[in-house]
């Protein structure tokens, strides 16, 4: 079986606005290794996490995460 990956433009959103990783994890409620981690494709965060991210950048989930299948 083909193990899928959640692409994402975290880091794209982040250069955009000018934020760290330690203030967007201050934002969402993360610490910066799970920003950085999730940024890297290390891993997938839950829903309410994707959710809370895409908010905060004021996205859609969908624009922010994408299935890489």
């Amino acid at each position: 079986m083909e193990k899928r990956r959640l692409k994402n433009k975290i880091r794209v959103q982040r250069a955009i606005r000018n934020i760290t990783q330690e203030e967007l994890a201050a934002a969402v409620g993360v610490t910066r290794k799970t920003i950085n981690t999730i940024e890297n494709g290390i891993y997938t965060p839950s829903t309410v996490l994707a959710i809370r991210l895409a908010r905060y950048f004021g996205i859609t989930v969908e624009e922010l995460f994408q299935l890489e299948e």
